[in-house]
């Protein structure tokens, strides 16, 4: 059942559900949910879970496609007290344990970032010290998702958190501006004698540049772990 919505941005919504039969999951893992209309049609998409193993409740974070079949009804048409088909929870490659100490670095596109707040709360409930970096690009502070709660986490310096903005930025603004690119991963990714971990996670062409720019860059293919979202990509799909 949907506990709550959340404002996110102005395209994105999280859900907070109960499920009284939930299995704890794992940071990075996801869910399927299926809607039925009342004629029969059925669409399944599936999406990335936001909230930690130890947060006590399941929550989806989804960002309206205009054309998309399923996300416009979950970000703008869903209400408190609705209730969802889902399945899950599934996925055991894109995942993050606290027993693993290598440092972690997280590279997000969009709402690539919501199986990365899992990856993050859980490393903040674990109490670790686990070093972790991440690298977040959107098209302008407006569409940050999370954004109080990563600045939070930034100014605590408990994270190493960089954002790009691609298309609209503050007069002020200090970061980076533009795409995600060579220099800016170069920056931020610790050498491959470390053998960090590292996440990938947004639209696929993202992804995949990010992953062969790192990969040129010296690190191991078998330490990058890419998830990717499009027309027929699993993540965060219409």
């Amino acid at each position: 059942m949907v506990a709550e919505l959340v404002p996110e941005t102005p395209r994105a919504t999280s859900i907070v559900l109960e499920l009284p039969a939930w299995h704890r999951h794992r940071a990075g893992q996801h869910v399927d949910v299926r809607l039925t209309a009342q004629d029969g049609h059925q669409a399944e998409r599936s999406y990335s879970i936001a909230s930690a193993p130890e947060d006590g409740y399941v929550m989806l974070t989804v960002e309206r496609v205009p054309d998309g079949e399923v996300s416009p009804h979950l970000a703008s048409e869903l209400r408190t007290g609705d209730q969802l088909e889902l399945r899950g929870p599934i996925g055991g490659y894109f995942v993050w344990d606290d027993s693993a100490r290598e440092p972690v670095l997280l590279v997000a596109g969009g709402p690539g970032i919501v199986p990365f707040r899992s990856m993050l709360r859980h490393r903040q409930a674990a109490a670790e010290d686990v070093a972790v970096r991440l690298l977040y690009s959107a098209r302008s502070l407006q569409d940050v998702i999370y954004r109080e709660e990563l600045m939070r986490l930034a100014a605590y310096d408990e994270v190493d958190i960089r954002f790009a903005l691609t298309r609209e930025w503050p007069q002020t603004w200090h970061g980076h501006r533009g795409r995600i690119d060579s220099r800016l991963l170069s920056e931020v990714s610790w050498p491959a004698r470390d053998r960090p971990r590292i996440f990938i996670c947004g639209p696929a062409p993202f992804v995949e540049t990010a992953a062969s720019t790192l990969a040129a860059q010296g690190q191991p293919p078998d330490r990058i772990k890419t998830e990717r979202f499009g027309p027929a990509q699993r993540g965060q799909p219409g």
